[in-house]
């Protein structure tokens, strides 16, 4: 695992004692603010403290963020009111596994941040990514994005787990999670919607999560992304999961794949063969 940040070993010590299901919910939401850089403020994670003391609830650790910022503007307002958000969505047990859940939980995220909030991109793009030195993944067409979403929504709903090994429930939640990042349906905030998604559908199937994964490499995730969806055949590039695979192992068991940000990119050719796994 990388070196904790503030934030993160402060949080870290209510992981392992005391309100864990609350600590562990925010160690996840604020980590996955660095998809793009983002970083929160000492604010917000003072409010996370309280709510995960049972000082305040979430409704109150909600409104004082959007209190703070009214007054006040600064890098972290993204940050702080996405995390909480996606605090109260974490921690509420609810769930539909379809399109509608998707956008919702993007509208709940990004509402009065985006301007397009919840709704479904109407032009095609690309986004530049220094792992593939400045190339870009094909992301879905606009006008098949509602169908491509229903189409992989309805082919895991027809797959099986039941006696499956963990090696094949990885590759195969790998997959799936790496073909609804791909469709990109929105403008901004695709990852952080896609893994509050597969997250909340993870808890559905009674997955152990383990939260420093997200914490710690969110940053890991999204590259891992870019690769699972990223051909060139002039450069003898093809999509690979393995990296993707590799965060979902340490996600759901004790195993301990070293996640450097470094490995995703296409001119790392520094030999694999004797990275280690260590068992937790």
């Amino acid at each position: 695992m990388d070196k904790l940040e503030a934030w993160d070993k402060e949080l870290s010590l209510y992981a392992k004692q005391g309100e864990q299901d609350k600590a562990k919910i925010w160690q996840i939401a604020v980590g996955l603010q660095d998809v793009d850089g983002l970083k929160p403020s000492k604010y917000l994670i003072d409010t996370a403290k309280e709510h995960i003391e049972g000082i305040i609830g979430i409704d109150e650790a909600k409104r004082r963020i959007d209190e703070y910022y009214k007054f006040k503007e600064n890098n972290n307002e993204e940050a702080d009111k996405v995390a909480v958000r996606i605090t109260e969505i974490l921690s509420e047990n609810s769930f539909n596994f379809n399109v509608l859940e998707l956008n919702n939980i993007h509208f709940r995220l990004f509402k009065g941040i985006y301007k397009e909030a919840g709704k479904i991109r109407d032009y095609n793009f690309t986004k530049k990514e220094w792992i593939l030195n400045d190339d870009t993944v094909i992301y879905s067409s606009y006008g098949l994005i509602k169908d491509t979403l229903e189409y992989d929504l309805e082919q895991e709903k027809k797959y099986s787990y039941k006696n499956k090994t963990l090696e094949e429930i990885v590759k195969h939640i790998a997959r799936f999670t790496s073909n609804i990042w791909q469709v990109h349906p929105f403008c901004e905030g695709n990852t952080r919607t896609t893994a509050v998604f597969i997250l909340k559908y993870l808890r559905t199937l009674d997955f152990k999560i383990n939260s420093e994964v997200f914490a710690q490499n969110s940053w890991y995730f999204r590259n891992s992304l870019v690769r699972a969806n990223y051909k060139n055949f002039a450069k003898n590039i093809f999509e690979d999961t393995s990296y993707l695979e590799k965060f979902f192992f340490n996600l759901l068991s004790d195993t301990e794949y070293e996640l450097k940000n470094r490995y995703t990119h296409i001119d790392y050719n520094e030999k694999m063969a004797g990275e280690k796994m260590a068992e937790g």
